[in-house]
């Protein structure tokens, strides 16, 4: 109702993901402009004679206006492939620590499993590596299916342990994980350490045709318009990662998510209620295994190269960071979060970039003192050595990552999400303060 958005007259209507209409039309705005994303999209055309007589728009008619154009650039499309692949996999441990609040730091190995299995699958064999070269339609799932049965394995040991134990136990997992890449046997499937082995692109096939159905590593010319391999890739992507986000959304709101929740807030009464707390934290690790090892298959398909180096504590860690600072236990705090740890380290790079070559005024003497090469005072080291007392941008992303996490356990423990309720709730109730 339009006069009165949150009185529903219907259960169902109260239980929809998006209840109002004001929802609907900002996400499909949203999802709308995630789509024309790596697109220049013209907004005025030459037809608008009205428009072509105002100063400023006139000089943009023909030319068109490029949709956050800089995000769109193929220097930036990469990056935010990346928070797509992630995003994915951080789902899943939402729905394992956010939902079920089982404390999980071996989320990396299940999608070094997840990467593995699609190595395999869909790899080639050949030079001792082993390869059935099946299409994605096979692999990516599978990818998934090979980590949740993993979770499974290992889940009736890890469900009766809590706390610190539970993360000691899960945290074992990605230094077994890396050892057994580097065995003998472990090289058949992940390639040799510090190589790896070629992985597959994301075309999708029927079978194992030369030409495949729909090719997304190569640029191609869809409709009117050219396409690069990155535009291509960042479309998948953001297709999975809607519907992995959905299905999560949905998952949530199923009796098999109110239980979840109702071990996460007190185990015990949960299992006098009637609710099997065995039973339902092992779904909940085999569906935050499912989510790893597809985001793990993603992530080795997006780099190129499938490296079992890759999926390693710090990649665990950047998942707890992702929950904490973006808002465990909601499906968009944790897409916020994984765009915030990701693209945070992009923009501080940018922005010590922009900094170096500024030279006078405030801006330049604020670089002087913040930036500086190997024999100067600055803290943030530029060149490419440094000594002890100064930090490359990549350690002080590190030190931001850990000041964030401590700010927001302290400050705000729903993290971005619980701000963005704070800051929708003070504009529901203005101009009044109750």
């Amino acid at each position: 109702m339009f006069g009165r958005p949150n009185l529903y007259t219907s259960y169902d209507q109260e239980a929809q993901i998006f209840p109002t209409w004001s929802k609907k039309i900002a996400v499909g705005l949203f999802v709308l402009t995630l789509f024309l994303l790596p697109f220049d999209v013209p907004l005025f055309t030459d037809e608008i004679p009205v428009l072509k007589s105002i100063p400023i728009i006139g000089s943009l008619i023909g030319e068109g206006i490029p949709l956050a154009r800089f995000l769109g650039d193929e220097t930036w499309l990469r990056p935010i492939s990346l928070v797509l692949v992630l995003a994915i996999a951080a789902l899943g441990l939402n729905l394992l620590a956010g939902v079920a609040g089982q404390v999980s730091l071996g989320h990396a190995f299940f999608m070094g499993v997840g990467g593995t299995t699609a190595a395999f699958l869909g790899g080639e064999s050949g030079d001792g590596l082993y390869g059935l070269g099946l299409p994605i339609w096979i692999w990516l799932p599978g990818a998934g299916v090979a980590a949740a049965l993993v979770g499974i394995l290992i889940s009736p040991v890890a469900v009766r342990l809590r706390g610190l134990y539970l993360a000691i136990v899960t945290l074992g997992l990605v230094f077994l994980g890396i050892h057994l890449g580097n065995t003998s046997w472990g090289r058949k499937f992940a390639g040799a350490p510090g190589l790896g082995r070629r992985f597959q692109e994301l075309d999708i096939r029927i079978w194992k045709e030369d030409v495949p159905l729909v090719n997304v590593g190569d640029d191609g010319h869809w409709l009117w318009f050219d396409v690069t391999d990155n535009q291509k890739r960042y479309l998948f992507l953001l297709v999975a990662t809607i519907v992995m986000a959905l299905l999560a959304k949905n998952l949530i709101r199923t009796r098999t998510g109110r239980a979840l929740q109702a071990i996460r807030d007190r185990d015990i009464a949960a299992e006098v209620m009637g609710v099997p707390e065995f039973k339902y934290k092992v779904i909940a690790f085999a569906i935050s295994s499912f989510y790893a090892g597809m985001g793990g298959a993603l992530f080795a398909a997006l780099s190129g190269q499938m490296l079992g180096t890759d999926y390693n504590l710090f990649l665990s860690v950047e998942f707890i960071a992702i929950l904490l600072i973006g808002g465990a236990g909601t499906v968009s705090g944790t897409l916020i979060g994984t765009f915030f740890v990701v693209m945070i380290p992009q923009f501080v790079e940018e922005i010590t970039k922009w900094l170096s070559g500024k030279e006078g005024g405030i801006v330049g003497t604020f670089a002087d003192g913040v930036l500086a090469g190997p024999d100067d005072f600055g803290v943030i080291a530029t060149g490419t050595q440094s000594p002890g007392w100064q930090l490359s941008v990549f350690d002080w992303n590190i030190v931001l990552f850990g000041v964030l996490i401590v700010v927001f356990l302290i400050v705000e423990p729903l993290g971005l999400y619980g701000v963005w309720i704070r800051v929708r709730n003070y504009w529901k109730q203005w101009p009044f303060s109750y």
